[in-house]
C-alpha cells in the first residue's frame, strides 16, 4: 500500500478561528473528519489547554491518525464512527449531547487517506477497483452503483454530485458497456468517459473523469445526507463562546452549510421591531463574513485548497431548556 501525505488546508485560518473557543481549562473540540490528523495535531500543540475527539468512518485513516496523535497522551481519543453519529459520540463519552462541547471542526470531502492511496478506487489517474467506501468494511461500492442502478438513477447521481453535463449521455453508455460486462476497476470507466464527453468539454475544466468520480463518492458515501444531520447536531453540541468550522469543497456542501448558518443566525422577530427582545436574537453568530477562500499562494502549492469554502458560526446564547 503506498503512504498517503496529507496537507491541510487552510491551517491556519482554522486555528485561529477555533482557538478563542478553546483557551480555558478543559476545553475539548470534536474533530468530526478526523483524516490523518493534521488540523487536531495543530490545535493541540496551538491550544494548550484543550483536548480533542477525532471521529473518522475510516478505520485506517483512525488507525495512522492515532499513531501520529500518541504523543499528546490522553489529550486525544480517537472514535470509529460517521460524523452524523456526533450526539451518540459524546454520550457514550460520558458529555451531553446539547453545549457539552466547545468547538466542532469539519473538513469535508475526500481526505489524502482516500485519494492518495491506489487501492481505494477514489482517483482517476490510476487503474484501481471501483470502491470509494471512507469505510471499507461496510456498504456498497462505487461498482455496485453503476452495475445496479438505473440509467435515471445514475443520471440523477451524475448530475446532482457531479454537475455533469452529459449525465444522461454517460449514464445510458454505463448501462450499455454493463450488459456485455461488469464494471470493475476506473480505467473501463475513464476510457469510457473519454468516449462520451465531447472533444470540446474535454478541453476545459479539468480531468473528464473528475465530475463523474466526485459524483459517485459522494452517493458511496451518502455525503449531503449525512452532513444535512451532522451540521445542526453540531451546533446543538457546542456551549456558549462554542464555534462550529466548515471546510468544504463542493457547492452543495457549502449551500447545505450556509444554510444551515442563516438560519441559526437570523433574528426571529419582525424586521420592523424597533427593539429586539432577548428571547427572539438569535442564538449564534456568523463568525466569518460569507465564506472564506485559500489565496493564491496556497493553491499553488496545495491546487486542492482551490475549490475551499470556510464558514464558522459562534453560540452566544444557551442551547434552547438549557440552564
Amino acid at each position: 500500500m503506498t503512504s498517503p501525505a496529507h496537507v491541510p488546508v487552510l491551517l491556519d485560518r482554522v486555528v485561529a478561528l477555533l482557538a478563542p473557543a478553546l483557551d480555558h481549562e478543559g476545553a475539548i473540540m470534536v474533530d468530526a473528519t478526523l483524516g490523518l490528523g493534521g488540523h487536531t495535531e495543530a490545535v493541540l500543540t496551538r491550544c494548550e489547554l484543550a483536548r480533542v475527539i477525532g471521529i473518522d468512518r475510516d478505520p485506517d485513516a483512525l488507525a495512522l491518525a492515532g499513531s501520529r496523535l500518541a504523543g499528546f497522551g490522553d489529550r486525544f481519543t480517537g472514535v470509529h464512527a460517521v460524523y452524523d453519529e456526533l450526539p451518540d459520540v459524546l454520550v457514550e463519552l460520558g458529555l451531553p449531547a446539547a453545549g457539552g462541547v466547545d468547538a466542532v471542526l469539519f473538513d469535508l470531502g475526500v481526505s489524502s487517506m482516500q485519494l492518495d492511496v491506489r487501492e481505494r478506487g477514489f482517483a482517476y489517474a490510476e487503474d484501481a477497483p471501483l470502491d470509494m467506501r471512507m469505510d471499507g468494511s461496510t456498504g456498497p461500492t462505487a461498482a455496485d452503483v453503476l452495475n445496479s442502478y438505473s440509467a435515471k438513477g445514475l443520471t440523477r447521481v451524475l448530475r446532482e454530485y457531479g454537475e455533469e453535463r452529459f449525465a444522461s449521455k454517460i449514464a445510458a453508455a454505463v448501462v450499455r458497456q454493463r450488459e456485455r460486462e461488469p464494471f470493475t476497476t476506473s480505467a473501463r470507466l475513464v476510457e469510457l468517459l473519454y468516449a462520451e464527453i465531447p472533444a470540446p468539454a474535454r478541453r476545459t475544466g479539468g480531468h473528464p473523469a473528475k465530475r463523474t468520480f466526485q459524483a459517485l463518492r459522494m452517493e458511496v458515501n451518502d455525503e449531503l445526507a449525512v452532513l444535512r444531520r451532522a451540521i445542526p447536531a453540531a451546533i446543538d453540541a457546542i456551549s456558549v463562546g462554542g464555534r462550529v468550522v466548515v471546510e468544504s469543497y463542493h457547492s452543495l456542501e457549502d449551500r447545505l452549510v450556509k444554510q444551515a448558518f442563516t438560519a441559526v443566525t437570523r433574528s426571529e422577530a419582525p424586521p420592523d421591531l424597533p427593539v429586539v427582545p432577548e428571547e427572539l436574537q438569535p442564538a449564534l453568530r456568523l463568525v466569518t463574513r460569507g465564506a472564506e477562500r485559500a489565496d493564491a499562494d496556497e493553491i499553488a502549492a496545495n491546487p486542492r485548497a482551490a475549490s475551499v469554502r470556510l464558514r464558522a458560526v459562534e453560540r452566544i446564547k444557551p442551547t434552547r431548556g438549557a440552564a
